[in-house]
C-alpha cells in the first residue's frame, strides 16, 4: 500500500482538486458564462504557462538528482571511515573500537534527523567534532600522516553533504518562480473557466486533462524542493536505504547506542 501510494497519492490528489474545478466549470456553462472562443491567442497563451511550469520544473529536478546521490556518498563516507579506524595501530588498541563507535553514533546522528524530518547541524556537528578529535588525537600516536589524511577527508566530505541536506531541505527553489508557475497555471485554469467547449464532451474531457495536468506538475514541483521529508510519506521523497541499512550493519558491529 505505501509504495502504491508513493507512486499515485499525488495524482489522486491532484485528481481531487480536478474535480473540484470541474463542478466549478459545470457551474460556469449553467449559468452561460463560456463566452470566449478558442483562438490562436487563448492556445499559445495555454503553451507558454505550460512551458513556464516546465522550465521550474527542470530547475528543481537537477536539485533532485543531486539529492538522490547524497545517500550513497554520506554511506560511503561513513562506511570508509569506519574502515579506516581498524587500519589503527597504536599502544592503547582498545580505544580503536571507541572511535568506530563515535562513527557509528555520528551516522545514528544524521539518520534520526532523516527520521524526524528536520536537520539538526548543531547535533550534527557535535557528533562530527568527536570523530574529529579521535582523529586528532591519533596524530601524536605515530599513525601514518596519509592515513590521518584520508580520514580527515571523508569527514569533510560528510561534512560538506551535511551542509549540502540543509541548503536543500531548509531553502525553496527561488520562491517568486513558484509564484510564477503559480500565477501561469491559476491564468490557465481562469482562462478556461470562460472557454466554449465545442464538442461539449471532448471539450469537458480536455478541460479536465489539462486542469489535473497542471494541478499535478504543481504539486509535484512543491514535493519535489524537499526530498527528505521521509517521516511525512510524500510523493517524491529520496530513498535512504543505503543508510539504514548502514546503520543496521555498524549497530551490528558496536551495539545500537545513542546518537551524541
Amino acid at each position: 500500500m505505501g509504495a502504491f501510494m508513493t507512486k499515485w497519492g499525488l495524482i489522486f490528489k491532484a485528481l481531487g482538486i480536478t474535480l473540484a474545478l470541474l463542478v466549478v466549470r459545470l457551474v460556469f456553462d449553467y449559468l452561460k458564462f463560456d463566452v470566449l472562443s478558442v483562438t490562436n491567442l487563448i492556445t499559445a497563451f495555454i503553451g507558454g504557462a505550460i512551458f513556464t511550469i516546465a522550465i521550474i520544473f527542470a530547475g528543481t529536478l537537477a536539485d533532485y538528482k543531486e539529492s538522490e546521490r547524497i545517500p550513497g556518498e554520506i554511506a560511503t563516507s561513513v562506511r570508509t571511515l569506519y574502515s579506516d579506524f581498524s587500519l589503527v595501530r597504536i599502544a592503547d588498541m582498545t580505544r580503536v573500537p571507541a572511535m568506530q563507535d563515535n562513527v557509528a553514533a555520528l551516522l545514528r546522528c544524521m539518520n534520526r534527523n532523516f527520521r524526524a524530518n528536520t536537520w539538526d547541524l548543531g547535533v550534527i556537528d557535535k557528533a562530527l567534532d568527536t570523530v574529529i578529535s579521535d582523529i586528532s588525537s591519533l596524530v601524536d600516536q605515530g599513525v601514518p600522516p596519509n592515513l590521518i589524511i584520508k580520514m580527515k577527508g571523508e569527514v569533510t566530505a560528510i561534512d560538506r553533504l551535511s551542509n549540502r541536506v540543509k541548503t536543500i531541505a531548509g531553502t525553496s527553489f527561488i520562491p517568486a518562480a513558484y509564484a510564477i508557475s503559480e500565477l501561469a497555471a491559476a491564468g490557465v485554469v481562469l482562462l478556461l473557466f470562460f472557454v466554449k467547449l465545442d464538442p461539449y464532451y471532448e471539450g469537458v474531457l480536455l478541460f479536465t486533462v489539462l486542469c489535473m495536468l497542471l494541478v499535478a506538475l504543481l504539486l509535484l514541483i512543491r514535493d519535489m524542493d524537499n526530498p527528505f521529508e521521509v517521516g511525512k510519506k510524500t510523493c517524491a521523497d529520496i530513498d535512504l536505504f543505503l543508510l539504514w541499512d548502514l546503520e543496521k550493519k555498524l549497530d551490528g558491529k558496536t551495539g545500537a547506542g545513542e546518537c551524541m
